[in-house]
Parts: C-alpha cells; structure tokens; sequence
C-alpha cells in the first residue's frame, strides 16, 4: 500500500519542487496530471496472470516494464515537449524497482 501511494507523492512532491518554474507555477495542476496519467503504463498488469501479485517484481516481467523501454523513457526527459511524460514514466519505473528490491531482495525480474 506504501509503494502505491508514492506513485501519487513523489510526483506531487516534484511538481512543488519544480514550480519556481514560470510555466509549472501556472500549470502545476496540469503537469501533476500528466506525471498521474503515465501511470496508466501499468495496464499491462491487466495481460498478467494473475493480474496482482505482490511478490512479482514488475520490472522485466510486464511488457511496459522492460529494459530498453525504460532507457526510451528517460530519453524522453530529454525532449521538451515529452519531458514530463519522461519524467513521469521514470519514477514510475524507479519506484517499482525499489519496490522490487525491498520486497524481493531483486532490482528486476
């Protein structure tokens, strides 16, 4: 329960940290949303069987979870108009991997 609700803090936290920014301080409640949106990259939980296990490390199992999709999305925090997306799908990814690691003893699966 402590991981799910980090995908909703960490993000929350970032966009107060970053809202020196001219454009977050008017917007943050749009680029809140769009760090929430990319967490619906965990619907392919949904191709899983069975759709939740809580020992199951997400990372390397699921396939929006995999490896070369991760180094796609911290490149998109390279590009401005996909930057929050990136940025979003990253911590997403980050958090599961310590997810994996406290529950597991594994960064990925």
């Amino acid at each position: 329960m402590f991981h799910l609700a980090l995908h909703f803090l960490v993000p929350a936290v970032l966009v107060g940290l970053l809202a020196r920014n001219q454009w977050l301080r008017t917007h943050w409640q749009l680029a809140y949303l769009t760090l929430m949106a990319t967490m619906l990259v965990d619907v392919d939980h949904l191709l899983a069987n069975p759709i939740y296990d809580p020992n199951r490390c997400s990372i390397g199992f699921h396939p929006l979870h995999q490896l070369w999709l991760i180094g796609l999305y911290i490149l998109l925090c390279f590009i401005p108009k996909t930057r929050l997306i990136g940025l979003g799908l990253t911590i997403h990814m980050a958090l599961d991997s310590i997810d994996c690691q406290v529950t597991n003893g594994i960064w990925l699966n």
